[in-house]
Parts: C-alpha cells; sequence; structure tokens
C-alpha cells in the first residue's frame, strides 16, 4: 500500500527570521500519522530547518544537486553528498523552472537523479507540459518522453526508490489547477508507462501532483486513484495551510 506523501517546495523564499517562524508554525501543526511529510527549503536554511525540526516527524530535502554525487571541483554545486551528511533525505530532480529557466536537459537530469540516488537520496523527479504542449494535445507525449529518459538511462527499477511529480507548467503558481480528472488522467497514464516495464514498480511508486493546490481543492486531488499526494509551492509558506493539506491528505 502506497503511503501517501505531501512535500512543500520554498523554492528561493525565506529570510533567518522568516524560516524560524515557519518553523515554529511547523512544530505546533498535529499531521496525520499515514502521511509523509517533507519540506525542501533553500539550501542555505537546510541546517536551521534540520536542527529547527528535530523531534518532528517531517523530512527535510534540497531542491537541487549536482551531477556528481561526491565532494570535487565543481564551483558553486553541492554534491548529494554533502545533503546526506546534512541530514537531507529527498532531492528535487527536474524541476520546471530549472528545466526552463537555468536549461537543464534530460541528460543532466539522469545524471542528477543517479548521483542523488548512488548516496542514499530519494530523488523526487519532476515532470509535466507547459500550456501551449496541453493546447496542443502533446501532455503524454512530453511527460512520457520526460519519464522515458530516466527508465531509458537507469532502467525502470530506478523508481522502486523514488517519487515522481507531475506538475503542468502553467499551473504552477499561476493558481491555475489541473481538474482532479485531468491530474488523475496523466498520473494513470505515468504509471501504465511503468507498468509496460515493470508492475511491481508501478504500483508501489508514489506520484504526487503538484500545481496551486490549496487545502480547499486537496481532498478532491488526493482522492484520485493515482494520486498519492503532493507536491506544493506556494502554499507550504503558511504552516496553517500547509497542515490543512496535510490533513487532507490523511483523509
Amino acid at each position: 500500500m502506497r503511503r501517501t506523501m505531501v512535500a512543500g517546495n520554498w523554492k528561493m523564499h525565506g529570510t533567518r527570521a522568516s524560516v524560524a517562524e515557519l518553523i515554529n508554525g511547523l512544530r505546533h501543526l498535529a499531521l496525520p500519522g499515514g502521511v509523509d511529510v517533507a519540506v525542501f527549503p533553500p539550501c542555505l536554511y537546510i541546517n536551521q530547518v534540520i536542527d529547527g525540526l528535530k523531534g518532528k516527524s517531517i523530512q527535510v530535502g534540497a531542491q537541487n544537486s549536482a551531477v556528481e554525487s561526491m565532494q570535487g571541483a565543481l564551483t558553486g554545486e553541492i554534491a548529494p553528498s554533502q545533503l546526506v551528511d546534512a541530514g537531507c533525505s529527498l532531492v528535487l530532480v527536474g524541476h520546471s523552472e530549472r528545466r526552463q529557466i537555468m536549461g537543464e536537459r534530460d541528460g543532466t537530469l539522469n545524471r542528477k537523479f543517479a548521483a542523488a540516488q548512488a548516496c542514499g537520496l530519494i530523488p523526487v523527479l519532476c515532470i509535466g507540459e507547459t500550456l501551449e504542449q496541453r493546447e496542443s494535445g502533446k501532455t503524454l507525449e512530453v511527460v512520457g518522453r520526460q519519464l522515458g529518459s530516466i527508465i531509458e538511462e537507469l532502467g525502470v527499477g530506478a523508481f522502486a526508490n523514488a517519487v515522481i511529480a507531475y506538475e503542468p507548467v502553467w499551473a504552477i503558481g499561476t493558481g491555475l489547477t489541473a481538474s482532479p480528472q485531468q491530474a488523475q488522467d496523466v498520473h494513470a497514464a505515468i504509471r501504465a508507462q511503468l507498468a509496460a516495464e515493470n508492475s511491481e514498480v508501478a504500483r508501489g511508486v508514489r506520484l504526487l501532483y503538484g500545481g496551486s493546490v490549496k487545502a480547499a481543492n486537496a481532498v478532491e486531488l488526493f482522492g484520485m486513484p493515482d494520486i498519492d499526494g503532493g507536491l506544493i509551492g506556494g502554499a507550504s509558506l503558511n504552516a496553517d495551510e500547509f497542515g490543512a493539506i496535510c490533513r487532507a491528505a490523511g483523509n
């Protein structure tokens, strides 16, 4: 049985003061027992968050990591091994903002995914289509290609210890949300693509939905059979709203 997961991506938000306030809010949340909860702060604040959430059942992950797993001469990058040393258990790979703004391509993301797993981090692979691609009827083609790149390079078995987040680019930070049925249709296609390679991996992998998820729409989204939780953006910066989404997942 797949455990539901709710993960908060804080993106490039926070100061020491605001992070301390958010940590305090998270510490006071009553979280449902059957839901795995995680947060992804900016790298600068990972130690502060890990220390501040000690004793609370919230995992901490990073928003990005290097293509090499171990320390070395790669100025400005952070090795997955360093994230593990800091206390992280997860890392985002392939978020649309990094694909589109930072120009990260599938080959680079394959290396990041593999490097993360080599150090024991769980990669959360983000995939999704733009509005233009959806309107052109290419959603499943785009998502299938992004997923297929990892399968081709690393084998479907890599997803036995990974999470997949479907995030339609047109719904990130726009207030627009895929309808529960639209999201379910894509999640079902993702699971079917994995099942064509390995049915056991497909049954076990957690598929999260991301894209303007709020407490108001979370129950309906998470009620879909192939949606196992959410990757939450802006709403995760408010502890009360994030807690409400976690409780929705618990229902």
